[in-house]
């Protein structure tokens, strides 16, 4: 179950009038959603897709050592976070997966190399375009490392390439070499591709995708919260509260406000529009950031992420330690709200794959309706582009 709290510590910095007219819209910015070209994440997965990947992950466990998924941005980052979130801290004993393909690093990528060379490992490569350079590069050096080992037959046993159905170099490169591929839909942008083979097939391996599809399919029911989250929002950014930082209170959560950074940093930041996404992790930022949150520049508002039990109990004094940490979060928020910084709240009642996969279909609506509200298209991302221009053209001289 999750709870939304979008109000006790919020309601002060706008009116209900405010309110009232921003929530008037809502049929409108639903109806502009509804006829979008790229919410093929609404759409139910057919059963003969999820059984592929299934198939997949199970192939995987049980003929190598590790997998290596390579992509960047929305390619990794939801299965990323994911993953992060439902690991030990210590000893983990779930089968290997390393995320590669995210930095140019040549100390990473050399440490790498010889981290594989003795390993029976597999490659997923995720990119719709087949043209992302950090992909292109990781996936040559490591493909090479395997062509050193095999010969192009068992190559293909190791290579498995996620990316458009028709076009791009990696869909070239299946249809001449034969290697297992999976299709990132046409109507689904990278940052909101969660629900395709890019993401579903590495989480395959350790969890079980019925209940993460069954859950985010649930997010459906969270429409009415997402679009006033989005409303709130923006009617906090109306009022000089241009930052919004998600805070979290365990540190394998911090990994999903990652992806929510990619998720609202691309969809809104656009036109000279948009809210800035940062994060924190609780009580470890208190000693830090928390100075400015607390009596800095108010050009900030908090979105708290919140787990009621964790089920894990140990004792310090005869209390509870999760309930000492919960105490101490409703401290934090009751601080900073005096402090002119107006805080949500989003409350899960326990950590599972079910709430996880909810919330990040509620995020995305979130996230689409808010670009309406921007009156930006929620679903494009021109400014990255213009890094990679300025690339091209250097690597080119």
């Amino acid at each position: 179950m999750i709870k939304f709290d979008f109000k006790t510590y919020v309601n002060n910095y706008f009116s209900s009038e405010e309110l009232a007219d921003i929530l008037n819209k809502k049929k409108d910015v639903i109806s502009k959603f509804s006829s979008s070209n790229m919410i093929g994440w609404t759409r139910e997965l057919d059963q003969e897709t999820i059984a592929e990947i299934k198939k997949t992950g199970s192939y995987i466990k049980n003929n190598f050592d590790l997998l290596v998924v390579i992509g960047i941005g929305g390619s990794f980052l939801g299965s990323y976070a994911f993953d992060k979130m439902f690991r030990k801290y210590f000893n983990d004993d779930k089968f290997e997966i390393i995320y590669a393909g995210t930095t140019l690093s040549s100390k990473y990528l050399d440490e790498l190399v010889n981290y594989l060379k003795d390993k029976n490992f597999c490659i997923n490569v995720i990119s719709k375009s087949g043209t992302t350079m950090e992909t292109t590069i990781t996936y040559k050096i490591l493909k090479d490392v395997l062509k050193r080992k095999y010969d192009s037959e068992e190559l293909k046993k190791h290579i498995i390439i996620t990316t458009d159905k028709e076009s791009g170099k990696l869909r070239q490169e299946v249809n001449k070499k034969g290697y297992k591929s999976f299709i990132i839909p046409n109507d689904i942008g990278g940052r909101y591709s969660f629900i395709t083979p890019a993401h579903l097939l590495p989480l395959s391996i350790n969890y079980d995708i019925d209940k993460i599809v069954k859950g985010y399919f649930h997010g459906k029911r969270l429409i009415d919260s997402a679009y006033l989250y989005a409303a709130t929002r923006y009617l906090l950014f109306k009022h000089g509260k241009f930052i919004e930082n998600f805070s979290v209170d365990e540190e394998n959560i911090s990994y999903f406000c990652e992806w929510l950074k990619q998720l609202f940093g691309e969809t809104e930041g656009k036109n000279g529009k948009g809210i800035y996404p940062t994060s924190t992790i609780y009580t470890r930022d208190l000693h830090s950031l928390g100075q400015f949150i607390q009596d800095g520049n108010k050009i900030l508002f908090e979105t708290f992420l919140r787990v009621k039990d964790n089920n894990n109990y140990i004792e310090y004094d005869n209390r509870n330690l999760n309930e000492i940490n919960n105490v101490v979060i409703d401290s934090v928020i009751r601080a900073h709200s005096t402090g002119n910084v107006p805080c949500l709240e989003i409350e899960m009642d326990e950590l599972n794959t079910e709430n996880i996969a909810s919330l990040i279909y509620f995020f995305q609506l979130a996230a689409a309706f808010s670009g309406y509200l921007f009156e930006i298209n929620p679903f494009n991302q021109p400014g990255v582009e213009i890094y990679k221009e300025e690339v091209r053209k250097s690597l080119a001289n």
